[in-house]
């Protein structure tokens, strides 16, 4: 008996890619594609997750190509492909060759799932979505970016440390750009309801926003020889599960803005509701005025990332 399951391929078998594929396993809410052009690789992985599934009882089907016909008719597809950062670079100095590596992963996609929604995890995060947007033609519901998932369980993850609780207790919201000027919204932030303002003095509030902002370089800076792979799958994963399982769940996502919170035409982290249909909406929540101003700061360096890369000519 054939079995009918959704179809979830990631793009890139290294560790943020095998990562990924290993957490999705575990979900069983499909069969996962591991895609990589370094032959033998996705393969080789792919077989080592298959003869752990008896341990684990798992029964997701995980197949390793480098084909991307082996991808045809993917419901989701994670986008993993390009260089990590190395000590030193920003997201920003990853411009030229991911954008290269991103534009024709895209087009292979685009080809093979028409009706795919894609998730973009490579650097410079915003930057990659509105290549990934503009190269595939997908509506912008199909078309997000894994970065305030991210950004907010780095805040999360610090905020459980300094206070000695459950992260399971704690909401948090970070917006903007995945760089150094995200926007961690501290009156948002909850312990069990309770804003962390109420918990912990203002410079102790800064400092772990200061920290989520370097999250990714503090990283960077320990490992010497590549970046942070766990956390950022399984951010990844939990966007895939929003949307496979329908749950409408809230969850800050690079998504094209078209004028929400006054920022036009630009990917940048904002709360959405993630669903079957991928992006169902944006939320617009009250901000302060220095929260507003914060946001366009960030977006604008978005912007400026983007038409940096419309003026390369790689497009």
């Amino acid at each position: 008996m054939s079995r009918s399951r959704p179809k979830i391929s990631v793009i890139g078998a290294g560790n943020v890619g095998a990562s990924t594929a290993l957490m999705l396993a575990g979900l069983e809410h499909g069969d996962i594609v591991l895609m990589d052009i370094v032959e033998g690789m996705p393969q080789g992985k792919a077989l080592d997750l298959m003869e752990m599934n008896p341990v684990r009882g798992w029964d997701s089907i995980v197949t390793g190509t480098n084909d991307y016909a082996d991808t045809a008719g993917s419901d989701i597809v994670v986008i993993t492909s390009g260089i990590p950062r190395k000590p030193g670079m920003s997201r920003d100095d990853l411009i030229s060759t991911n954008t290269a590596i991103v534009k024709q992963v895209t087009e292979n996609v685009a080809k093979s799932s028409p009706n795919a929604i894609l998730i973009l995890v490579t650097n410079p995060l915003d930057a990659m979505v509105h290549v990934a947007h503009k190269v595939s033609g997908f509506p912008k519901e199909r078309v997000m970016g894994m970065a305030g998932a991210l950004d907010s369980a780095r805040f999360i993850a610090f905020i459980a440390m300094e206070l000695d609780v459950s992260v399971e207790n704690i909401n948090a919201f970070v917006l903007g750009g995945h760089g150094d000027d995200m926007v961690p919204l501290a009156r948002y932030t909850t312990v069990a309801g309770v804003p962390i303002t109420e918990l912990m003095p203002e410079e102790r509030v800064e400092a772990l926003i200061q920290r989520t902002r370097g999250g990714g370089g503090e990283i960077v800076k320990l490992l010497k020889t590549g970046s942070a792979f766990y956390a950022p799958a399984a951010s990844a994963v939990e966007m895939v599960e929003a949307i496979i399982k329908d749950k409408k769940k809230i969850i800050p996502s690079c998504v094209l803005a078209e004028g929400e919170y006054g920022i036009e035409d630009t990917f940048v982290g904002l709360p959405v509701k993630l669903g079957r249909a991928g992006v169902e909406e944006i939320l617009e929540i009250n901000l302060s005025d220095e929260e507003r101003r914060a946001l366009h700061v960030s977006a604008s360096h978005v912007k400026e990332l983007c038409e940096h890369i419309e003026g390369m000519g790689i497009l």
